[in-house]
């Protein structure tokens, strides 16, 4: 009899079979096998909250497969992730397949190598019910708020619309960011700079700092001209020359938050996309020489924390890769924060000798390009900081024995040891952008041009991924894995779109958060939802019973929305996008798009007296098979999916979204696959999909 280990995904298998070699079989739960069933609440509310999970539908063959495995193993091992998902997951498996939870070995592997795996079978424990609970709370708590709100916020707005714990507050920083800066008033200021030529006639740029009053504040044109007038024939005076040494130290290694934020800055990565690379690479990849191999540590963690081992990896590779000055004095320790469940190391790569230029071959383009950040960063955080060599001149303009005078300053850095960043971060042109040239402390400097500039303060940026996921784990809202569904639930949801990278509420977003902040303050407010994610970190330490938080929480926002209810009665919401120019033919008022269960409509605005309806036509080609209006339609599990107006005539339909533009060769409306390139609908059309694959392989 073999020994069965269950863990999440077949990658994870695969790359653990390797390791364990026979005797062991390795198969995959593909994720969750229960779970609280869409269609309605799930959760007995009048019997202390529990939930009525079921076997997901999809699931019920793969479970039978799994307990004739388990009937036949000498032993069962419970191998999913390591964090509070997992432990659910867990949890579910050994309840399907009659597991004792209190005697199930349940093993946790923080990295997928030869050392991970062999540590975690060496360690097995009983699942810990605690994060079970804590997994579970999470889930009723957000069940309770999404089936509570969501259909109240439907029937005010737009059907199909949904309201949540976290996304809601994600979504209201992003709606109050939009609000401070179309409320902002800009102020005017100007800078004078004056580029001045040393005796080698070198140009050494300076910024108008002073005079003879103190530091200057332009806030008009006639001041920054009066002030440019003073410069314009004066005599320049070396003042101070002071030079210095600035030391800047490594960022720490990556957490889940920051990998997501520095990907999202310099790979311009979605957060999604980059925790599905970051699975990829934590569950193995086929590595040349190496077989197939976990690239990185567990990538769902907030710890600052590093293995000994690893450390002492990491640092003999700088040794022998940049020598032992690379290396600090004392090696550089990262203070986890306080909020910090601290149960997995930081993200670092599971073998430091393993480069990305030594991989670069068996990795796709998305996984090279994040496993060389994770890498350098992690390289990075274990070397020595760099020195740059300071220096600021402060120079006087004058004219002959007037007491007036103005302070130019110019401010500079090189490098004198590079350190970390040799490894990561800074590129060599911008560490050396503001070196100095050499200046005497009696050089006879002579004015070359002095130029006033106007600006303006600027409204607060709106929020990019990188900038909203910093603000989220600043405010304690959500989890750092939670963090990618919630940015792509608001905007899939069209509360929010993205625009040259930032995120901007819609109306329709607007229109959510204007209710929620009216009729339930308490939802999405920032420290109301950090406590309650405080709340759930202590059920999973054990502190409180989940229930009772539970219990604490549910019958007010009950009561809230009840009263919400009896406020509002018979009124609704409009929002102005919906409103369009049409007429309704059959009494004159103007039709609105409506969302139904099958997709978008237009029906009259006059209902209930005029219930006219007819289909929005999207207005952005002909059907390819019979020269139709393409319209936007569902499925029924609400599915969008494009079709001809003309059905059931003509039964032409796809997945793809036409793009509003009209085939070169042929005429006929062009569609495009997300994320690919644009293609003619018609099959016989030289640039259609199948053509085009044909002429590629020519």
């Amino acid at each position: 009899m073999s020994k069965l280990i269950i863990v999440e995904s077949p990658a994870k298998a695969n790359t653990i079979k390797k390791y364990l070699g026979s005797g062991y079989e390795v198969v995959a739960s593909k994720g969750h096998v229960r779970d609280l069933p869409d269609k309605k609440l799930s959760v007995d509310i009048m019997n202390n909250y529990a939930p009525k999970y079921e076997i997901i539908p999809e699931k019920e063959k793969l479970v039978e497969e799994l307990k004739a495995k388990a009937k036949k193993s000498e032993k069962v091992y419970l191998a999913t992730d390591p964090d509070r998902e997992g432990e659910g997951i867990s949890w579910h498996l050994a309840t399907v397949l009659g597991l004792d939870a209190d005697k199930a070995d349940r093993v946790t592997f923080n990295e997928i190598t030869k050392t991970g795996v062999k540590n975690g079978m060496a360690a097995p424990r009983k699942i810990d019910m605690d994060l079970v609970n804590a997994q579970q709370a999470r889930r009723i708590l957000d069940r309770l708020v999404g089936y509570t709100l969501s259909p109240f916020v439907s029937q005010k707005i737009r059907p199909r619309l949904s309201a949540g714990r976290v996304q809601s507050v994600a979504l209201r920083l992003i709606v109050d960011r939009e609000e401070e800066i179309n409320a902002f008033v800009p102020d005017e200021y100007w800078s004078v700079e004056a580029k001045l030529l040393t005796e080698s006639r070198r140009v050494l740029k300076t910024a108008l700092e002073a005079d003879e009053k103190g530091k200057v504040k332009i806030t008009n044109e006639k001041e920054a001209k009066a002030y440019v007038d003073r410069i314009e024939g004066s005599e320049f005076a070396v003042e101070s020359i002071k030079k210095g040494q600035k030391t800047r130290k490594a960022a720490p290694p990556f957490t889940t938050s920051t990998l997501q934020q520095d990907a999202s800055r310099k790979l311009g990565f979605q957060a999604s996309r980059t925790m599905r690379i970051a699975q990829e690479l934590y569950e193995g990849v086929e590595i040349t020489g190496h077989g197939r191999t976990g690239l990185i540590t567990y990538m769902r963690t907030d710890s600052l924390r590093i293995s000994d081992e690893a450390r002492n990896a990491g640092t003999q590779f700088i040794k022998d890769n940049y020598g032992s000055e690379y290396v600090p004095a004392k090696p550089n320790f990262y203070k986890t924060g306080a909020n910090a469940q601290d149960g997995h190391e930081a993200i670092r790569p599971s073998t430091p000798s393993i480069t990305p230029e030594s991989v670069a071959k068996d990795l796709t383009p998305d996984q090279l390009k994040l496993y060389t950040l994770i890498w350098r960063r992690f390289i990075a955080c274990l070397m020595a900081p760099c020195v740059q060599s300071t220096t600021k001149i402060e120079i006087k303009s004058f004219k002959g024995s007037d007491k007036k005078f103005c302070l130019l300053t110019a401010t500079g850095y090189s490098i004198k040891f590079d350190g970390f960043t040799r490894v990561y971060e800074l590129p060599e042109e911008e560490l050396n952008k503001n070196v100095l040239p050499e200046v005497g402390s009696n050089e006879a400097l002579k004015l070359k041009e002095v130029t006033p500039t106007q600006h303006f303060t600027q409204p607060p940026a709106r929020y990019t991924e990188a900038s909203l996921i910093k603000e989220l784990e600043e405010n304690g809202v959500g989890r750092p894995s939670t963090y990618a569904s919630i940015i792509s639930t608001i905007t899939g949801k069209e509360y929010v779109e993205r625009k040259q990278k930032q995120l901007v509420p819609t109306e329709l977003g607007t229109a959510v958060i204007a209710l929620l902040k009216e009729k339930f303050p308490k939802i999405v407010d920032t420290k109301f939802t950090a406590g309650m994610e405080a709340d759930l970190d202590r059920v999973g330490n054990g502190d409180i019973d989940y229930i009772k938080m539970l219990d604490d929480f549910y019958p007010e926002l009950k009561k809230q929305v009840d009263k919400a209810r009896e406020d509002m009665r018979g009124e609704k919401i409009r929002l102005e996008q919906d409103v369009t120019d049409i007429e309704c033919e059959l009494c004159g008022a103007k039709m609105i798009i409506k969302t139904g269960r099958y997709g978008r409509f237009l029906g009259c605005s006059n209902y209930p007296q005029c219930k006219n309806v007819k289909p929005l036509i999207l207005a952005k080609g002909m059907c390819p098979e019979c020269g139709g209006d393409i319209i936007e339609k569902r499925t029924k599990k609400g599915y969008l999916f494009y079709g001809c107006s003309a059905y059931p005539k003509c039964n032409f339909v796809s997945w793809d979204a036409p793009t509003g533009e009209t085939c070169p060769a042929c005429g006929k409306a062009m569609f495009r696959r997300k994320g690919g390139k644009p293609y003619c609908a018609n099959p016989a059309c030289s640039e259609s999909k199948a053509n085009s694959s044909k002429r590629k392989s020519k």
